[in-house]
């Protein structure tokens, strides 16, 4: 998913709307809500893409979809369709979730794997970063069966590499000398 300027632009609008109105946590639900449908469904996603379709169709449609959200995700759905943005709303849904967490200290640590990890090997993995962060952290387990082996550890802008494939590409580099 492309993330635009305008979608983190949007996202921290709506999350200052929702933080004043008390409803953050609310409006976060909707926006997991959203990225569930759109990914889930391709041809819900495709249709917010789609720049024939009018944007009074795609509002009556996302009203339809979404019909218990707070005022505040409504108040995005009206701003969108005013600014011909509807294309954008995914990008915002997510970006908002990532604005809320770190508006709310929690951090996201993305761990890569060649096998999903098991839970006592996710409870091993947050003891450790605890030591290295103050806030909540929250682990994202992505699978990837190219590091053959180990594991690639990211947090914010900082990156471990203890995969198999790293240490073969090393190994690579040295000989090639």
């Amino acid at each position: 998913m492309v993330m635009s300027r305008a979608a983190i632009r949007y996202a921290k609008a709506i999350l200052d709307i929702a933080i004043v109105n008390k409803t953050a946590e609310a409006v976060n639900n909707d926006m997991k809500a959203i990225i569930a449908a759109t990914s889930e469904n391709a041809e819900l996603k495709d249709f917010f893409a789609n720049p024939t379709i009018k944007g009074e169709v795609k509002l009556n449609v996302v009203k339809e979809v979404f019909s218990s959200v707070q005022n505040e995700t409504n108040g995005l759905f009206q701003l969108l369709l005013a600014n011909k943005r509807f294309e954008i709303l995914p990008a915002v849904a997510s970006q908002y979730l990532a604005q809320f967490d770190k508006a709310n200290g929690i951090e996201t640590a993305i761990v890569t794997t060649a096998f999903p990890i098991t839970a006592e090997i996710e409870a091993q993995v947050l003891n450790k970063l605890k030591e290295f962060s103050n806030g909540t952290i929250t682990i994202k387990n992505v699978v990837d069966s190219s590091i053959i082996g180990g594991f690639v550890l990211r947090m914010g802008d900082k990156q471990y590499n203890a995969s198999v494939a790293n240490k073969l590409q090393q190994l690579k580099r040295e000989f090639s000398y």
